[in-house]
């Protein structure tokens, strides 16, 4: 990847992709929200790796990156980040909600970003840094009725950034390829905490009630979040990379509130509102480069997954 591809215009053809991406991870929320009326958490999201993983082995070789980036990136991002999401969704957090407070992973991919990798934020990525917490700060203020839920989401996004910075060590050259491989690594681990946690006999009625709506939800977010979605991903940060890709991710809060309230009807509060303008500027923030500086060469990681 070259910094040079930052700078190059981005046609129409792939506007329209990157923003049908971030639709399709925004409205992934609904989705979620839909199948947790069907499954238990956990047993759910054993359920989506496993239909995202094996299927797709089958067309793609191997990862091409250490296995133990793979493994890492597997159980961080695969097992705890989106458990604690699927947990807190199934609390009574909503999908719009979450879709806009699971941004907060940028904040802390910066944050282990300084403390495992050395590196050194620049005072408006620290400033973003402080806009973005104080949208997230917001937001929880609303939730004190339901603060479990809130944090369970929060948990999530710092394990996600965790993810991140485990992606970044592998640096993938095929995203798709790649996430193949964690949704494999995650599947069998889900699978035996669901059986432990939720039981078999609840696990078995889920299955036994299955509908065509908890199908739905299941192949949504399997085959279109997780598979199609990163497959347009990876093809953006390919072609432009990160730094010109990255800004369009703040989309997904808006299609996810937006879907949340139309499917859902999920109520949008004016503090919700205030609290999303802050995180996702804050973040946009964080992302500004002065012009007198080189950019550094982006890393493509998983910064954007859903």
């Amino acid at each position: 990847m070259v910094a040079g591809r930052q700078a190059e215009h981005v046609k129409p053809r792939d506007i329209a992709i990157a923003v049908a991406v971030t639709a399709v991870w925004g409205i992934n929320f609904v989705a979620i929200s839909t199948g947790l009326d069907h499954f238990p958490p956990l047993l759910f999201n054993a359920l989506r790796f496993t239909v995202a993983a094996f299927p797709a082995l089958l067309f793609v070789g191997r990862p091409r990156v250490p296995w133990r980036w793979v493994i890492a990136t597997g159980l961080t991002l695969g097992v705890v980040k989106f458990s604690l999401l699927f947990a807190g969704m199934a609390a009574g957090m909503p999908a719009g909600l979450s879709s806009l407070v699971l941004q907060s992973q940028a904040v802390f991919t910066m944050l282990f970003a300084v403390l495992l990798l050395r590196e050194r934020p620049r005072a408006l990525q620290v400033a973003g840094l402080a806009v973005a917490l104080a949208g997230v700060v917001l937001v929880g203020s609303r939730m004190t009725t339901n603060l479990g839920a809130f944090l369970l989401i929060v948990g999530a996004a710092a394990t996600w950034g965790l993810a991140n910075i485990f992606t970044r060590k592998a640096a993938p050259p095929d995203t798709l390829r790649f996430i193949v491989w964690v949704s494999a690594v995650a599947s069998g681990p889900l699978i035996v905490l669901s059986l432990l946690v939720d039981g078999p006999a609840t696990d078995l009625a889920a299955l036994r009630a299955i509908n065509v709506e908890a199908v739905a939800a299941l192949l949504y977010i399997a085959l279109l979040s997780t598979l199609a979605g990163f497959a347009g991903w990876g093809f953006l940060l390919k072609r432009y990379g990160a730094t010109t890709v990255a800004p369009f991710s703040m989309l997904v809060p808006f299609f996810g509130m937006a879907s949340a309230a139309l499917v859902l009807g999920e109520p949008i509060h004016l503090i919700d509102v205030a609290g999303g303008v802050l995180v996702v500027g804050g973040i946009l923030l964080g992302l500004v480069r002065p012009a007198a500086l080189s950019p550094r060469a982006p890393v493509e990681d998983l910064a954007t997954a859903r």
